[in-house]
């Protein structure tokens, strides 16, 4: 009798690792924009623009790599690649900085999810200042809701903003989420009610992890998380280049 179902079960198999082969390929695809203005010109104007002035005192700013607190952390850098919704590389280094305090929160939050057998996934942490500058320029103004405005700056400016997955620990892969990374469309939300069980469970697996370590999620994207004192930083316009090794 078991002869007689081992054709049926073949085909399940396949067609289960064929659907998990479609989902990964689906996480994997890229939302694109197609800019307003050309990005060598917005470049050219963005790096010759100085950030908005700032009144009040601020903490020493003190930008720490993530990877070097925890090489267990997986790096997926999109703006150092042109697999971004710019279609071209913002940063000349995939690397990953947040304020020591922030950093510190992100390491526990990723240790914690080892119980669970996921890690953390970072696809952005400290952002130059006119690299926002040129993201709200380049974008079309009915999906500004998804860029900082240059004027009062980002708090990924300030080094205190992370935008992350998780990834399983056994297979090494970035797991699935209702939508991809910086899509600009309602699947986004961080309280978007379709897609999966198993891929709001994750979510809520990630924004869980991160609150309990003082950070919050920002509405409309559900990967990007910013720490508590995001306020008592200065806004930076320091390219990574100039951050050491």
């Amino acid at each position: 009798m078991l002869k007689a179902f081992r054709p049926f079960l073949i085909v399940t198999v396949l067609f289960a690792g064929m659907e998990a082969a479609h989902a990964q390929a689906a996480q994997k695809q890229t939302f694109h924009i197609t800019p307003v203005r050309p990005v060598a010109e917005l470049r050219k104007q963005a790096m010759a623009a100085q950030p908005p002035a700032e009144k009040g005192e601020f903490r020493q700013p003190m930008l720490v790599e993530l990877v070097k607190l925890d090489a267990s952390i997986k790096l997926d850098i999109r703006y150092a690649s042109a697999n971004n919704f710019m279609s071209t590389p913002m940063y000349s280094q995939a690397r990953a900085f947040l304020q020591k305090p922030a950093a510190e929160a992100l390491v526990r939050a990723h240790r914690k999810l080892k119980k669970d057998g996921y890690g953390l996934i970072i696809h952005d942490g400290y952002r130059p200042w006119y690299v926002t500058k040129m993201f709200w320029e380049a974008t079309p103004a009915d999906k500004h809701v998804f860029v900082a405005d240059p004027s009062e700056g980002s708090r990924h400016n300030r080094g205190c903003a992370v935008d992350l997955s998780l990834y399983d620990l056994k297979t090494g892969r970035e797991v699935v989420m209702p939508s991809g990374y910086d899509e600009m469309s309602e699947r986004s939300f961080a309280d978007y009610t379709g897609g999966t069980g198993d891929e709001r469970r994750l979510r809520g697996l990630l924004r869980a992890a991160m609150e309990n370590e003082g950070f919050k999620v920002y509405p409309q994207e559900w990967w990007h998380f910013d720490y508590r004192d995001w306020k008592l930083y200065p806004i930076m316009n320091v390219p990574f280049e100039k951050l050491g090794k």
